[in-house]
């Protein structure tokens, strides 16, 4: 049997990139996975995947940093699915910039979608959780629930040009840390995963050329110059980027039975570097 037969998952931001491969790996895995993107073609296109590959998948599109959305993202997978077992908080995007040069607009943005969406959508699903896990200790059966947290290594180690970025992902691994002691007696294990240069949209930019997202009207500049990025890459002990697919099995090491006694811990997905 799947190691996640029966159970439901949400996961944020599972249109493309690392998220996407989140919820295939998941859904391969027998869970039932409810998709979130900003934007309805990628959430269809990996609810289609999953669906080829013999999944269970349902979509819940919009933005994570919008009011209500929260509800809106945990009632999908209760009424969609009848329960709630795996909350991925994956979603998030960067806007780069020197302190002196940054605006309270970047600042904000980014705070919003990395960790106030991740509280909100988390303190969503507290109401179901609790009452959950009680039924579940009258009836005498025991269920472990799972939280992974997206953070990154400029989190715990911080990245010029990332001050909002650095200080969010920093706050995602406080917030585990103190959900992990709050959901314990729910038999919730609440755990992180620090992500170094996986190589997405997000860090890969066409040669020669600027690449950029558009979120919400925001036209936002990403990628890394290739020639940074080779650079990157070498000094990577495992001499080079991850994939989504590597950085999604990391995801899942922290959804497996075989995790039920690990909560409150920070995993680093880096290929060797060290914080």
């Amino acid at each position: 049997m799947s190691k996640l037969q029966g159970k439901v998952a949400i996961v944020s931001g599972s249109g493309r990139g690392i998220g996407r491969s989140i919820a295939m790996k998941l859904a391969s895995e027998g869970a039932r996975v409810v998709i979130n993107d900003l934007d309805p073609a990628p959430a269809e296109q990996t609810l289609k995947d999953i669906q080829a590959a013999g999944g269970q998948a349902m979509m819940c599109v919009g933005n994570v940093t919008a009011d209500g959305f929260a509800e809106t993202f945990v009632k999908a997978a209760i009424e969609g699915f009848g329960g709630l077992d795996i909350i991925v908080n994956n979603a998030g995007y960067t806007w780069d910039n020197v302190i002196q040069k940054m605006t309270d607009e970047q600042w904000q943005a980014i705070l919003d979608v990395h960790l106030t969406a991740p509280f909100k959508i988390l303190r969503a699903a507290s109401e179901f959780i609790r009452a959950a896990a009680k039924k579940e200790a009258d009836a005498g059966r025991e269920v472990y629930r799972k939280v992974v947290n997206i953070s990154s290594i400029a989190g715990l180690g911080g990245n010029a040009g990332q001050a909002n970025y650095s200080a969010a992902k920093a706050g995602v691994v406080g917030l585990t840390m103190a959900l992990a002691k709050e959901w314990g007696r729910y038999k919730v294990n609440v755990n992180c995963v620090a992500f170094g240069l996986i190589r997405t949209r997000l860090t890969e930019a066409p040669a020669g050329g600027e690449a950029a997202i558009d979120v919400e009207g925001r036209n936002i500049k990403v990628g890394v110059n290739p020639d940074l990025l080779a650079m990157m890459e070498r000094s990577i002990p495992l001499g080079r980027g991850g994939t989504p697919d590597e950085a999604a099995g990391s995801v899942y090491l922290l959804c497996t039975p075989e995790s039920n006694y690990v909560t409150g811990q920070t995993l680093l997905c880096t290929g060797g570097v060290p914080f």
